[in-house]
């Protein structure tokens, strides 16, 4: 007995011993993540390799509907909205298929699913977010593996560069760093903004801080909103009360209570009675 359960012992750990053995994957993921400007770019992909083999044309026939990789789809995400090839893309991800068309001629389309193993086996043309038309340009070398780079980076845009075997193509994209630059420099010349104010004065309140600064952001923040909610006038209140000018403090408790009657919110109302009681308004 003691001896065949030392067979199985030893069958059971050789067993896990080859369960664990792992091998290279013959086209490797890889993932590539770029900034363009203010724009985080990734690329998620399967890198296969010629091995000597004929690949476009024949391995990939033209006219067919490829990858643009191996294993699971592309995958290309973008933090921002883009402009691929002059069409407006959301940010997201996307799957990326190519058409070959042609040796001289390519479509790279970017497909909103990207949840495939493959091209998908029922295509879906409204799917389709972007498609590039793109010229095929032959490169005096092989390249054994495939490879998806971002390159010509400036601070408005890039191409997504795809090169196998002896053919190269590249996919010009922009991405919205004016805009964003622009908007952020408007937003500073302009000074800060109500909700600034705002979650200022509350942490001066919090902290302990100085209280004057902290009432003075307030009310420039109550200045700047046509109409304060319920939950901003009772921050309001607690600051008067720590200020010290009590008065001021019930009125806005008083405020605060009654929008927060009518919205039904039981909680502030709670909030405010106990300080009007505490503040010896009731």
């Amino acid at each position: 007995m003691k001896k065949l359960l030392l067979v199985f012992a030893v069958f059971a750990m050789t067993f896990t011993t080859y369960a664990q053995i792992e091998t290279p994957q013959p086209s490797p993921f890889s993932k590539l993540e770029q900034k363009v400007g203010l724009t985080d770019v990734t690329v998620e992909y399967s890198r296969p390799s010629v091995k000597g083999r004929t690949i476009f044309g024949d391995l990939e026939p033209f006219g067919g509907v490829w990858r643009t990789g191996a294993n699971k789809n592309t995958i290309i995400t973008f933090s921002d909205d883009v402009t691929i090839a002059g069409q407006d893309v959301k940010a997201g991800s996307y799957a990326m298929f190519t058409k070959l068309n042609s040796a001289k001629q390519w479509d790279v389309m970017f497909y909103s699913d990207t949840e495939n193993w493959g091209v998908p086996a029922n295509w879906d043309d409204s799917k389709v977010v972007a498609t590039a038309k793109v010229d095929v340009m032959e490169i005096p070398f092989s390249v054994e593996t495939m490879s998806i780079d971002i390159n010509n980076i400036t601070t408005s845009g890039g191409t997504i560069d795809i090169i196998w075997e002896k053919s190269y193509v590249g996919v010009p994209f922009t991405v919205p760093t004016d805009k964003t630059v622009t908007a952020s420099i408007d937003k500073i010349m302009a000074g800060p903004s109500a909700n600034d104010y705002y979650a200022s004065a509350v942490y001066f309140l919090n902290a302990g801080k100085d209280i004057s600064k902290a009432k003075m952001w307030m009310d420039k923040a109550m200045s700047m909103i046509e109409k304060p909610g319920f939950w901003q006038l009772r921050q309001q209140s607690l600051i008067y009360a720590a200020a010290g000018n009590k008065k001021e403090a019930i009125r806005i408790a008083k405020e605060s209570m009654a929008a927060a009657k009518e919205a039904g919110n039981q909680n502030y109302v709670k909030q405010n009675m106990e300080s009007l009681k505490e503040w010896g308004a009731m």
